[in-house]
């Protein structure tokens, strides 16, 4: 089964399907979203689109803003999901900032009641939000295993990410799937690793074919194959994995078999 690990929600879910069918891939993991730049039909609506993303970013939202935001996405996710079950399944957004208690409640009431598989995806735009996964982490550790999903590329720098790898440090019976192949700081995350065992690396916005052959070369058995769509084409993506992998059982974990191990797909 080939299975793209990250997908955000594209509207209408009938084209994001039509990617999948392009691509040869048998399930997406499905993130929910607040722009949606697949939407767009000129550079300045698409602008527009991105603009929702940059004031997240940069953190100009309210908690309670936030916790809508995130509701409301959710619901739009559990939409595309139910709709097509045999073809998406999803992780859900849990805010930060809220209390242990209010995070776990929420945990149950978003996440495990609607059955998804994980949380995120978190993308933190400053050192202080990174800080604050770790009331995630703490509640993760009373229920049921969900792998954490976090955006490890710009604005996220190496000083944020050395604060991320420190957490999971902390709490390593987590799953946590660093995002973007840690972007610029693609050999702190692959040297950290390589020692974690529930350290996982996403495949997707890799910026050099070099740095994802490296990764799947070295890591093997937790690379995950994803295209971001829609800012990657599942397609694309797929075609690079198999490109960089120095073997056919390579590309056939990172294509599908790591995530369906690690979601028990």
């Amino acid at each position: 089964m080939i299975i793209d690990s990250h997908e955000h929600v594209i509207l209408p879910a009938e084209s994001q399907l039509e990617k999948l069918k392009r691509a040869s891939v048998d399930k997406a993991v499905l993130f929910y979203t607040t722009p949606h730049p697949e939407k767009a039909k000129s550079y300045g609506e698409w602008k527009e689109e991105m603009a929702k993303l940059f004031r997240i970013l940069a953190g100009e939202n309210t908690e309670k803003s936030n916790s809508e935001r995130i509701h409301r996405g959710n619901q739009e996710l559990l939409r595309s999901i139910r709709a097509f079950p045999e073809h998406f399944t999803g992780f859900g957004g849990v805010p930060l900032g809220l209390s242990l208690t209010e995070t776990g409640s929420w945990i149950e009431e978003e996440i495990l009641r609607n059955g998804l598989r994980g949380i995120g995806e978190y993308t933190p735009g400053s050192e202080e939000q990174i800080r604050q996964l770790e009331t995630v982490f703490q509640a993760l550790q009373d229920l049921p295993e969900l792998p954490v999903w976090v955006h490890c590329f710009h604005p996220v720098t190496s000083s944020g990410l050395k604060i991320l790898i420190e957490l999971h440090q902390k709490y390593p019976s987590v799953p946590l799937i660093f995002g973007h192949s840690g972007g610029w700081n693609w050999q702190m995350l692959l040297e950290y690793a390589k020692s974690a065992k529930k350290a996982y690396i996403d495949t997707s916005a890799s910026f050099s074919s070099l740095v994802l052959k490296m990764l799947l070369s070295e890591l093997p058995e937790r690379c995950l194959f994803s295209s971001d769509a829609p800012y990657g084409e599942p397609l694309l993506c797929r075609r690079g994995i198999e490109f960089a992998s120095p073997e056919k059982w390579i590309a056939e974990r990172v294509l599908g078999e790591n995530i369906r191990e690690l979601l028990s797909l």
